[in-house]
């Protein structure tokens, strides 16, 4: 998932556990998830895991302009996906999750009670809305529809922000800010 840095080991590492990689699963476009050039400098990601094989990108499908051109990747390397779409990857079931707001097109990915956040939701906090294209009211929902998954699902975010990199849905909703308003109107005075 959002390969960016360190290609050559993340393959490396797939190949030392005795796997192979078989497809990528894009949360959203940014070039710190998926490569590109980031404030002038550029992160290595898509473009150069497909040179070393070729897999598909599976992204949301109104991601997926946005990552062939965040990447340079062309549009046959992708297949877009819908919410609730699933996946099979060596017998595990991914189901995508489409939460848009910080992207049109940011996914989360749930597999066996435990769900891939991207930049949706961290343990403290939740993914930018003033960026192009960040839509604060649609963060709102996002984030009230993952509130509704169990709430022993465990959160894997895209980045770690907090001191631990995972906790269960229950302890998130304890501690992060996002989920205290209890309406849309008052959750975007205080983050649009």
């Amino acid at each position: 998932m959002d390969p960016a840095y360190g290609v050559a080991d993340l393959v490396s590492a797939a190949e030392g556990d005795g796997m192979r990689i078989v497809g990528v699963l894009a949360t959203h476009h940014h070039p710190d998830h998926v490569g590109g050039s980031m404030m002038g400098h550029s992160i290595e990601g898509l473009g150069e895991l497909l040179g070393h094989m070729s897999v598909p990108v599976h992204a949301h499908r109104d991601e997926v302009p946005l990552i062939a051109r965040t990447t340079g990747l062309d549009l046959s390397d992708m297949v877009g996906h819908f919410s609730g779409d699933e996946l099979v990857v060596g017998g595990l079931e991914v189901e995508m999750l489409h939460t848009p707001g910080h992207t049109p097109g940011s996914q989360c990915f749930l597999v066996e009670g435990m769900l891939v956040a991207g930049d949706t939701l961290f343990l403290e906090g939740c993914g930018r809305t003033d960026l192009p294209g960040s839509d604060a009211g649609a963060m709102y929902d996002s984030l009230q529809k993952l509130a509704g998954l169990p709430e022993s699902t465990v959160i894997y975010p895209g980045h770690r922000y907090s001191v631990a990199s995972a906790a269960t849905l229950e302890a998130v909703k304890e501690i992060n800010m996002v989920f205290k308003p209890r309406t849309k109107d008052a959750w975007l005075t205080l983050f649009r």
